[in-house]
């Protein structure tokens, strides 16, 4: 009875690409904003801007993470 169906199993499956696609965005983030303020010279409205993008995915990450494993208490 609570087997999932094909169609969950593919919803998750495509959480999960998204997931992963999210992860690396923020990776690249957090490179490009370690590579902007190694410069020492750099606009404080880019790296601002760039922040915000990062918690932005950080927050999808963790909405999806959230569906993915939902909480189970024992």
């Amino acid at each position: 009875m609570n087997a999932p169906t094909d169609l969950s199993m593919e919803n998750d499956d495509v959480l999960r690409v998204e997931l992963e696609v999210f992860k690396q965005e923020h990776r690249d983030l957090d490179d490009a904003i370690r590579a902007l303020q190694a410069t020492g010279t750099f606009d404080q409205i880019t790296l601002q801007r760039l922040k915000k993008k990062k918690l932005q995915l950080k927050d999808k990450i963790a909405i999806i993470e959230d569906r993915l494993l939902p909480d189970i208490i024992a």
